[in-house]
């Protein structure tokens, strides 16, 4: 009998695990995997505020490089330049990252054990490809594997390689946005060191092995040694995170962003709230306190999350002029204030000021209704 079973060894689970460990409970982790930590599906942005927040310092072993800006370029090729040097952005090893929430779980008296899948919960615990386990507490973080049977429309498939090239930049993010190509979405290169990094193409219905071989192709010469194929999760947060005595947690209760599916803060706060808030359940021995973790997470999250969607729902009703004209109208002042203004972790008025700078607001109002206004009414 354990007070809490936790599916899922990523990094919402393990925060989970930790923070229920640390309080004196017994906690079981199961990873499907043969390893914690991989496959590493993740870019591996963050800021060095939200490491800090989530109490993980980076190793020598996780940290690979230090972001200095981010290069946006628009279907024909005009670019946009944010500085983001003031925000502090690194780029993590995620399986290293992973393992080191691992080894802070373990230390705080957390069980983990590696090729064990959960099947189904059962009325006393769970039961796992090495039997039935009985708990208290059951923390789902299985990813966006749990959402991809119940809602398909908030799935887009990825593709992310990661190569060997002298094209790519130390310490320069680049985004690329085409709405014929990467059909609400967009195709990255994030840098891991000199001359390597991890690039990716997403994109509705498109098919992602062609896509990226096709980007890859124009950029020119590279090596490529991980090939990594994967669903993420646009569509926020699913409507409830406590269900009875079960909690979801992470990818798999939506928490990753919906603009960029990036969830390292996101989820990774996610386990922490969760964590606390089990803890909490069951030294007053009361189910309903589970309830604060989600409370907490949407005061923290929701409304930028809210913003993010919508943000992303009107960013991909535009076709290629619009998005072309949008480029074109972005002034240098424009670019150096989002570069002073912009928040990694809560970006959409770095959006608002995209979509309502003078001279297209009027336009991006005609072409999309209310949905700009509710936009900008959710930022006040």
């Amino acid at each position: 009998m354990y007070d809490a079973v936790v599916a899922g060894g990523s990094i919402s689970g393990l925060l989970a695990a930790r923070e229920i460990a640390k309080q004196g409970y017994s906690v079981l982790v199961l990873e499907e995997g043969f390893e914690v930590g991989s496959p590493e599906h993740c870019g591996g942005l963050v800021s060095k505020n939200a490491l800090k927040e989530l109490e993980i310092e980076p190793t020598d072993k996780t940290f690979d490089s230090e972001i200095e800006c981010a290069k946006i370029f628009s279907p024909e090729g005009k670019e946009i330049t944010i500085n983001s040097k003031r925000q502090q952005i690194i780029v993590i090893n995620r399986r290293e990252l992973d393992k080191q929430a691992a080894r802070q779980a373990r230390d705080n008296g957390a069980e983990i054990s590696v090729k064990t899948s959960f099947q189904e919960k059962i009325k006393d615990g769970v039961r796992t490809s090495n039997g039935e386990i009985k708990c208290k507490y059951f923390v789902d973080c299985r990813g966006v594997s749990r959402l991809a049977n119940k809602d398909r429309d908030g799935i887009l498939l990825t593709a992310q390689y990661e190569v060997y090239a002298d094209w790519i930049k130390e310490g320069q993010v680049e985004v690329y946005f085409d709405q014929k190509k990467y059909p609400e979405f967009f195709a990255w290169i994030i840098p891991s060191g000199r001359g390597v990094g991890k690039i990716g193409v997403s994109g509705k219905g498109i098919n992602t092995s062609a896509s990226i071989d096709e980007f890859l192709k124009s950029k020119g010469g590279f090596s490529t040694i991980r090939k990594i194929f994967a669903p993420i999760w646009i569509k926020g947060p699913i409507k409830n995170f406590v269900e009875k005595d079960t909690v979801v947690v992470g990818d798999a209760a939506g928490q990753a962003k919906p603009t960029t599916a990036g969830g390292i803060f996101s989820c990774g706060m996610g386990g922490v709230l969760a964590g606390r808030a089990i803890a909490k359940a069951l030294k007053m021995n009361d189910s309903s306190l589970l309830s604060e973790y989600e409370k907490e997470w949407k005061e923290k999250f929701g409304k930028e999350f809210e913003k993010q969607n919508l943000a992303r729902k009107v960013l991909a009703r535009l076709d290629n002029d619009t998005v072309n004209k949008l480029f074109k109208s972005i002034t240098p002042e424009i670019e150096e204030e989002i570069s002073n203004k912009e928040d990694f972790d809560f970006h959409t008025s770095s959006i608002l000021r995209l979509l309502g700078m003078k001279g297209t607001f009027n336009t991006m109002q005609a072409l999309l209704g209310g949905e700009i206004k509710r936009l900008v009414q959710s930022k006040a």
